[in-house]
């Protein structure tokens, strides 16, 4: 009973007579306009754009694929289409035929070895260039790439000025050296072989972007 009958105690300030009030903790502020926006936007944003700097890397590197992919066809259509070039043209009998073939050309063997080699390397560059997607701060393998591209510019822009040299010889032939044009009568033979260099340039191009983009990717800063 004589819980009961306690009386409950109040302190009281001896300075102002008044009964202290306690703090209360100030409620959860909630997120700000700018930062609900900002969550927003990085939940739109896509995985390649994503990270700042890693981001723009990862882009770069997603269309250094792309390149890739689209390098391999020229170079392997060059291939091909000087590889099965050979025409053979038969004059009165079918006994005196005369014949158009690459391999009689030197410059055509090189070119048609250039651009198998080039479309080789395209295939076994491909997984490198899904690693620089998967870690855009791998510079070693950018580096790598990088190298392989510009051998690659070198080697096919070699070998498709001169299969242009003998193009040209082909079809407008050389009067003071009594070259005459060949293409007058072997029509398949030339465009097949004019069609693979256009190819094959078109292949420079596209590695020369190559080159640009691994070097980009390369440095500390974006391009």
């Amino acid at each position: 009973m004589s819980s009961a009958n306690e009386a409950t105690v109040i302190h009281v300030d001896n300075t102002t007579g008044k009964a202290p009030v306690t703090a209360q903790p100030p409620p959860a502020a909630a997120p700000t306009a700018p930062v609900q926006q900002q969550q927003r936007k990085s939940g739109g944003v896509p995985f390649l754009l994503r990270g700042g700097a890693d981001g723009f890397r990862r882009c770069m590197a997603f269309v250094d694929l792309l390149l890739r992919i689209v390098a391999f066809g020229p170079t392997l259509a060059a291939a091909i289409a000087t590889a099965t070039s050979n025409e053979t043209l038969s004059v009165f009998t079918e006994h005196f035929e005369f014949r158009a073939r690459f391999d009689d050309f030197p410059t055509f063997t090189f070119f048609v070895a250039a651009n198998a080699i080039a479309a080789g390397y395209l295939v076994l560059s491909l997984p490198f260039s899904v690693v620089g997607i998967i870690r855009p701060k791998a510079t070693v393998v950018r580096l790598l790439l990088l190298i392989g591209d510009t051998v690659m510019v070198v080697l096919v822009t070699a070998a498709a000025s001169a299969a242009a040299a003998i193009v040209y010889v082909a079809h407008e032939g050389n009067m003071r050296a009594n070259w005459v044009p060949i293409c007058m009568n072997f029509h398949g033979f030339c465009e097949r072989t004019s069609g693979s260099v256009v190819a094959s340039f078109l292949a420079v191009l596209v590695f020369i972007l190559l080159v640009l983009l691994s070097a980009c990717a390369i440095r500390r800063r974006p391009c």
